[in-house]
């Protein structure tokens, strides 16, 4: 038996266990308190014996289930690939915690650099935008700011998605 159904079957145990003896004593004392304390001791008795009954017939029930539905072979099947593997994360020496955060970091820091980049770019249109709608009001188009007009909304609507960083580049 692989410690994957041994885990499995010692969950199950601990589960039930607890949940069947949620009820003490004391509880059913006092929710048959009209009851005589002879009574009330048979009463607890009679919920020993049931939850005891109970209790087996639930692990028998399981250990049934798990039998017809041959789990401990697909568990031993899984935790024989896991190991022939290395594909336990938990246990795998390459998820090192302090290369991810570093990885996210430095992620995140050139996602930040490029959206300066389009901001900064995005407000350099808007100051060319300006300037020529000032020319224009005033009655001079200076064809030098077309230019740069245009070729600063071909650089800012034209990127290219970076592969291997995932974000787009101007």
């Amino acid at each position: 038996m692989g410690s994957r159904q041994t885990d499995l079957k010692k969950s199950f145990k601990l589960a039930t266990r607890s949940m069947l003896t949620a009820c003490s004593k004391q509880d059913i004392c006092k929710a048959f308190s009209s009851f005589s304390t002879t009574e009330q001791e048979y009463l607890h008795q009679l919920f020993i014996q049931v939850i005891t009954s109970l209790h087996g017939n639930i692990e028998d029930e399981f250990e049934s289930l798990c039998h017809e539905t041959q789990v401990g072979t697909a568990l031993d099947t899984v935790e024989q690939l896991v190991e022939e593997q290395g594909l336990d994360p938990l246990f795998s020496d390459k998820s090192n915690l302090m290369d991810v955060a570093s990885k996210l970091l430095s992620t995140k820091k050139n996602e930040i650099q490029y959206l300066k980049n389009m901001l900064e770019m995005a407000e350099e249109q808007n100051r060319l935008t300006r300037a020529r709608v000032e020319l224009l009001k005033k009655g001079r188009v200076d064809v030098s700011g077309l230019v740069d007009v245009e070729k600063l909304t071909l650089e800012t609507f034209s990127y290219d998605i970076c592969s291997d960083k995932g974000m787009h580049n101007p």
